[in-house]
């Protein structure tokens, strides 16, 4: 599921698309946020579902072989470890993961069966496919321990498969590598005792409120959000403040403000590792500066008020 961090990401995403763009349709805006958020669910189940289509691709090749006219004794018995990985099969066997490619229509591997064939084939040239084929011990965790490091070492970092899916989204670019962590530990935690059940995007309704609330409330608020952050930097010209440093300064004032739940230290540690991925080597810096200043501000003038103990 999303978590937090990378709700933030996408939010600063918007709000800098928006004002680049000049755009004053908010409603129009949060529609196409909530819907970058809800593409990145199908990315994560479009990466799944390539595992399953690399192991039908594999059991067609041993259907294939065994047809030949001068089929040798390992094309009649071939090894079917990798078509009978029960890690993969749960995946393949999970209703809810089908049910939700046909709902949501991505048959992507369908149209571009040749990138499933990239990855096979890099697989079958790999040394960790060998190993495993080779393996004597027949388990669940021995199943699932090659499926991890498959993704991780194969399908992961592969260069093809990355512009692939950036053709088709851009904004996946940015998902890539959270969407990356989210199937390794989805694929890390599977019970060989339980079917495969596809998650929620979200943690809980809590977590989908705040993509709306934190867009909505930045975005009505920036101006005002403008004129404190000029109080705290009389030596710097707003223009000569990076744009994104601006967007992430004014999205934690809306969190001191506006989510009394969210602790004001956990703000500013958000919001200064945003600026380390997102923004210049010094904005970290800068953001902890600007925001430790705000924050003293907003609590000594009760603006900022935090709910339960160890909040502020």
């Amino acid at each position: 599921m999303i978590n937090r961090r990378h709700i933030r990401v996408k939010v600063m995403q918007s709000v800098y698309a928006m004002q680049q763009s000049n755009s004053d349709d908010l409603i129009r805006e949060e529609k196409f946020l909530k819907h970058s958020i809800q593409k990145m669910f199908d990315l994560y189940v479009l990466n799944l579902q390539l595992l399953i289509e690399i192991q039908k691709l594999a059991r067609k090749r041993i259907e294939l072989s065994k047809k030949k006219i001068l089929a040798t004794k390992e094309d009649l018995n071939p090894n079917q470890k990798f078509i009978n990985n029960r890690l993969i099969n749960l995946l393949s066997e999970s209703v809810s993961l089908d049910s939700y490619v046909e709902l949501n229509n991505l048959n992507y591997w369908d149209l571009d069966d040749k990138y499933v064939q990239i990855i096979f084939d890099e697989l079958l040239a790999s040394e960790l496919y060998s190993k495993y084929m080779d393996t004597v011990e027949d388990s669940y965790n021995v199943d699932r321990s090659f499926v991890i490091s498959f993704f991780r070492e194969i399908i992961a970092p592969n260069e093809k498969i990355a512009d692939y899916f950036e053709d088709k989204m851009i904004s996946w670019v940015d998902d890539m590598p959270f969407v990356n962590t989210w199937v390794l530990k989805t694929l890390n935690k599977q019970s060989p005792k339980n079917p495969f059940i596809l998650g929620s995007l979200y943690k809980d309704n809590d977590d989908k409120q705040f993509v709306s609330d934190l867009f909505n409330k930045t975005m009505l608020n920036h101006h005002k959000y403008e004129d404190q952050i000029k109080e705290k930097t009389p030596n710097w010209e707003t223009d000569r403040i990076a744009d994104i440093d601006m967007i992430l300064i004014k999205m934690a004032i809306t969190e001191f403000l506006h989510f009394p739940s969210i602790p004001s230290r956990v703000t500013i540690n958000e919001f200064i590792e945003l600026a380390k991925d997102y923004s210049t080597n010094k904005s970290g810096y800068f953001i902890n500066g600007v925001l430790d200043k705000l924050a003293k501000d907003y609590l000594a003038s009760n603006a900022m008020v935090k709910i339960g103990r160890g909040l502020l």
